[in-house]
């Protein structure tokens, strides 16, 4: 490796968590560094099927230290119950480290989070409405609350006193939502101060050390580039950065360390939540496409919305991730139809764009300008090596290679471990 990021190279939901699997086996850190619970990672291993949000994916390897570094907001109970379902799977999750300097998702994050997107109607973000953005929100206000607060009962009492009074107002006067107790809360994240002390640690150094060592480190991306929140269709994003940038950040090293980036892609293309999709199927394609790709979120159980591959997004994520390769999942399902499409380009107010709008008001109006593919409607779930495949499949996995202007290392096939293609 030594020192690689795996992001999503769309609206999530690419099937990051099987590639980041397949690289996890060789890695020795594998590191989250950015999100929290509301970015979900599928993984099928043989016969069990493990849907990950917050513990990094390598998780699942016994020999490799999973990380969730500073950039991540963590909520205590989310995190002992994913603990908890992996040791009934028969996985020991105790190489788990946390950041002393993550940020706590508390009760109020998620209390606002869910009566702001109900007040915010029709122009609602589409949030999993467990507390990510208001935690991000206090962390930038420097009133948030950070993993090593619950391990001086006079600093967090102190820091939860005074948050409170301002979130209880919001509640009260703004949302007509009775107020949270004090103590309720700060005897429920004083109690975990004890259970998570064993996890905690100081992540940048150990990631710092691990490369020093020569340590091959995985640099794990929730979410997807299209939902950064700088570089995402604003405001319908999520409240980090899931983007390249973000990885040496979200754990504390520099960015010089960083050796190669990884966009994972679908084949086709999906987001859950509101906000503009050029090439939104709104049919039956669309439908095919959710009901023969499983395409409902693995955090939410959100039925996500479908549609062609965008090749202007794509350049647009190899561009602003700097991407040294992509990995191209869920070709199998493209299988089912006789004529796949490819957005070359947009089209909106007389204007022809084949990079990203710099305005999300014309990127709302775009039609994209399709080119036209045969499919090559075998079933392409047994193949084990890329030459194997349908020429018209090869054909179109290099089309969008050409497109992205970047090499497509990986194909996958299937869900299973197995089934991923390695292409020179």
């Amino acid at each position: 490796m030594p020192a690689s990021v795996i992001l999503g190279a769309q609206w999530g939901d690419e099937g990051k968590g099987k590639i980041t699997d397949l690289l996890s086996e060789k890695a020795d850190v594998v590191v989250r560094y950015q999100g929290g619970n509301n970015a979900g990672h599928t993984i099928v291993t043989g016969t069990q099927k493990f849907a990950l949000s917050l513990i990094p994916s390598g998780v699942l390897y016994p020999t490799v230290t999973p990380v969730i570094g500073n950039g991540v907001v963590v909520d205590p109970k989310w995190f002992f119950e994913e603990m908890e379902t992996l040791v009934t799977k028969g996985i020991d999750p105790s190489r788990v480290k946390i950041s002393n300097n993550a940020h706590l998702i508390m009760p109020y994050h998620r209390k606002l989070d869910a009566v702001i997107e109900r007040y915010l109607g029709n122009s609602m973000i589409g949030t999993t409405k467990r507390g990510i953005g208001p935690a991000y929100t206090d962390k930038y206000s420097r009133t948030g609350i950070r993993v090593q607060d619950l391990f001086d009962e006079k600093i967090f009492r102190e820091k939860l006193e005074v948050v409170l009074k301002t979130k209880n107002q919001q509640l009260v006067k703004m949302y007509n939502q009775l107020p949270l107790d004090f103590n309720e809360i700060a005897d429920e994240y004083l109690d975990y101060a004890p259970r998570l002390k064993p996890y905690v640690a100081d992540t940048s150094l150990l990631v710092w050390e691990a490369l020093q060592d020569g340590k091959n480190v995985l640099f794990e991306g929730g979410q997807g580039t299209l939902l950064d929140v700088d570089h995402g269709t604003y405001p319908f994003v999520t409240s980090s950065n899931p983007t390249a940038g973000g990885a040496p950040v979200g754990i504390g090293i520099g960015p010089t360390m960083i050796d190669n980036v990884i966009g994972v892609a679908k084949a086709y293309i999906s987001r859950v939540g509101t906000g503009p999709f050029p090439t939104e199927q709104i049919n039956e394609i669309g439908d095919r496409m959710i009901d023969i790709g499983g395409e409902y979120g693995v955090v939410t159980g959100r039925r996500r919305r479908c549609g062609w591959l965008d090749a202007v997004a794509l350049r647009y994520a190899a561009r602003v991730n700097g991407l040294t390769e992509i990995a191209l999942t869920k070709l199998d399902i493209l299988s089912h139809f006789d004529t796949i499409k490819i957005a070359t380009a947009y089209e909106a107010e007389g204007e022809t764009f084949t990079e990203m709008p710099r305005q999300q008001r014309v990127l709302h109006q775009c039609a994209p300008v399709y080119e036209e593919h045969e499919g090559w409607g075998d079933d392409i779930t047994k193949v084990t090596k890329y030459e194997d495949l349908p020429q018209l499949a090869r054909d179109y996995v290099e089309r969008i290679e050409d497109l992205a202007g970047v090499p497509i290392r990986t194909v996958s096939v299937g869900p299973g471990r197995i089934a991923t293609l390695t292409k020179e």
